[in-house]
């Protein structure tokens, strides 16, 4: 299996960085406690951010308002997921507990300011690919309804057809959402701010430090480039309780 940036991706967006990682052995079961402590430790660095300004000040933020701009998206109608969480958290002051490794790559969202995506690989087939929507791609929405997205819009989608995120990273799928039966994931960050080139590999690195503590990472995170867009890896595509 591999993960991709289409060309055309990289053309519109020059500064992108992206990163991805293979993560298995994913367990729904982890210690709570545990997971507790280690999500703090990024939500500590996220609140500290927030001290005395909001969200839509960091620079990791106002990229992504402008890329989303720039495909023809209301950045205040259409948020990144980062942005999202970041909102939820300033007004809230925490984040729903859903899935151990959920969790943890949020709060490292919520810390960095930056997109954490991560899929079952289980659900995906074949390669996942950023690039622009046929229009015939299908998107499965958390109520379980089928949505197909516009043409030319910015999405994750597979060899099937299938559509895992809409509007880039406003939106995932539940198709490969991670839930109690996952045991493998990919995870991708990607960041278009002038310091991406230093946050992302330093993201990847916090993430696999995470899972490698309480799962298991075979291969190291990768950094992907217009030189070297391709983030292969293997898995066996079972999941818990099947």
């Amino acid at each position: 299996m591999y993960f991709e940036h289409d060309s055309a991706i990289w053309l519109d967006f020059p500064a992108l960085v992206p990163g991805a990682l293979f993560a298995e052995g994913i367990t729904p079961d982890a210690e709570i406690d545990e997971i507790d402590k280690r999500v703090a430790r990024f939500t500590r660095r996220a609140a500290e951010r927030l001290d005395g300004s909001t969200e839509s000040e960091f620079p990791e933020i106002q990229a992504w308002r402008r890329a989303f701009a720039a495909m023809g998206l209301k950045p205040t109608q259409y948020r990144c997921a980062p942005e999202s969480l970041l909102r939820r958290f300033r007004k809230e002051g925490a984040l729903p507990r859903l899935q151990p490794l959920v969790d943890i790559c949020n709060a490292i969202s919520l810390a960095y300011a930056i997109p954490v995506a991560v899929f079952d690989v289980a659900k995906v087939s074949g390669h996942l690919r950023v690039q622009h929507a046929s229009g015939e791609e299908e998107y499965l929405t958390f109520a379980g309804e089928t949505e197909h997205p516009a043409a030319s819009e910015v999405i994750f989608a597979d060899g099937a057809g299938q559509a895992h995120a809409r509007r880039w990273t406003n939106r995932q799928s539940a198709l490969s959402a991670v839930r109690a039966t996952t045991s493998s994931a990919l995870i991708v960050a990607e960041a278009l701010h002038p310091a991406a080139v230093t946050d992302v590999p330093n993201l990847l690195d916090a993430v696999a430090g995470e899972i490698g503590a309480l799962w298991s990472v075979r291969q190291p995170p990768a950094l992907l480039s217009p030189d070297s867009p391709r983030f292969s890896f293997s898995a066996e595509l079972t999941s818990h309780g099947t």
